[in-house]
């Protein structure tokens, strides 16, 4: 067995592991990433594309902005439509200046890559047999076992991923909600036709109209959690599609060829405390948002920037302090964003168990939501991340 050693162990190359070993390079802490999935893979699966203030700031001030500035696109406003009417809310007004960029998180995980490459530090693709232990990670590469010794371990490989798994299920407390309805998610070669996001409430179910890039349109459809795609060929979707986004004003997405579509179920999620031992918990392994507010990568961002600090105070001071305290200073955070993704989904979404009460409770929320200054300032706050 091929033995390795390094300050800090990185399970998981998604933005998460892949940010957290670039901040601790630049404090000049040594790191190991390992990736179960091909490279490939790593960078074209699509997930998160809404980038808050906060990551924004984090990358371009760490050294990884420079692509973000040149081609994500900032919106300092985002569309409500309901009744058939768009409400436009104008978060940097509302916030002194905040907002948020579409920017894919498979770019930044490009970006990411890159700047891990150019260090010459281990980023170990396509591994197998990964386990996790006391001081250690072992695992097969190129059919060859390895053993890699370390002060501590960052588990960022997802929910499904084994670092929570590893941890006994009598030292975690699991929180959990399943949702009743899924999102129907479709990639399009279509110019966007709004400079912003427009989330619409309609009476067959909310849709939500967003973006890649100039010339990509991501466009969303409410749907049940196990809907069988084969039933949804381009012209139906097309149809929905127009049919819960149109508005008084005439406006509607561009169609185009979709290049790809999927069905995705909703949950939130979150696993306590997010560290156990040596073994810190960061990003989709320790919780999980509906995509609603847009929070999963910018959670992700959030804990391992906490995560940085602090093994940078450890290996400096010698104090565990700020480790101790990384997972209540996470969680803090991370309940404030499910309560947010939990209330714009809850806001916008049609429930199969809803009645005509609840539908005009709806309705009014979203009246006066788009009538209250200081509802659409506790909205901007909190789409363009809080602290």
């Amino acid at each position: 067995m091929k033995q390795l050693r390094t300050q800090v162990g990185i399970v998981g190359a998604g933005p998460a592991g892949l940010l957290l070993a670039h901040l601790l390079h630049l404090e000049g802490i040594d790191s190991v990433v390992i990736e179960n999935r091909s490279r490939q893979y790593v960078v074209e699966r699509v997930r998160a594309g809404v980038l808050e203030q906060g990551t924004v700031d984090l990358m371009i001030g760490s050294g990884v902005g420079e692509r973000l500035m040149r081609e994500g696109m900032r919106h300092e406003g985002i569309y409500l439509a309901f009744g058939g009417v768009r409400h436009r809310i104008d978060m940097a007004e509302l916030t002194g200046g905040r907002a948020i960029t579409v920017y894919g998180q498979n770019e930044v995980v490009t970006d990411l890559i890159e700047v891990r490459l150019a260090t010459g530090r281990p980023l170990f693709f396509e591994t197998a047999e990964v386990s996790v232990h006391d001081s250690s990670i072992r695992f097969t590469y190129n059919h060859e076992p390895h053993e890699l010794h370390c002060d501590f371990i960052a588990g960022c490989d997802g929910f499904h991923g084994i670092c929570r798994q590893s941890i006994p299920a009598a030292d975690l407390r699991i929180y959990e909600r399943e949702y009743p309805f899924g999102w129907l998610g479709i990639l399009a070669h279509a110019a966007p036709s709004s400079d912003e996001l427009v989330y619409s409430l309609h009476e067959r179910g909310f849709a939500l109209f967003s973006m890649r890039s100039h010339a990509v349109t991501r466009l969303y459809l409410q749907c049940a959690p196990d809907e069988d795609i084969n039933q949804w060929p381009d012209d139906r979707i097309w149809e929905e599609l127009n049919t819960r986004l149109a508005t008084s004003d005439g406006w509607k997405p561009n169609q185009g060829e979709i290049f790809q579509k999927g069905v995705t179920g909703m949950r939130s999620f979150v696993a306590e405390p997010m560290r156990h031992g040596r073994l810190f918990l960061a990003g989709d392994a320790a919780h999980i948002v509906p995509p609603t507010g847009a929070k999963g990568l910018n959670l992700a961002a959030s804990d391992v920037r906490n995560l940085s600090l602090a093994l940078a105070a450890y290996y400096k001071s010698g104090s565990e302090q700020q480790l101790d305290e990384y997972s209540d200073k996470c969680l803090r955070r991370i309940w404030k964003a499910q309560r947010f993704s939990w209330w714009m989904t809850s806001m916008l979404h049609r429930s199969p168990e809803a009645n005509a009460f609840d539908q005009r409770r709806q309705l009014a929320e979203l009246d006066y939501l788009t009538s209250s200054r200081a509802a659409m300032t506790s909205l901007a706050e909190n789409y363009t991340g809080l602290p």
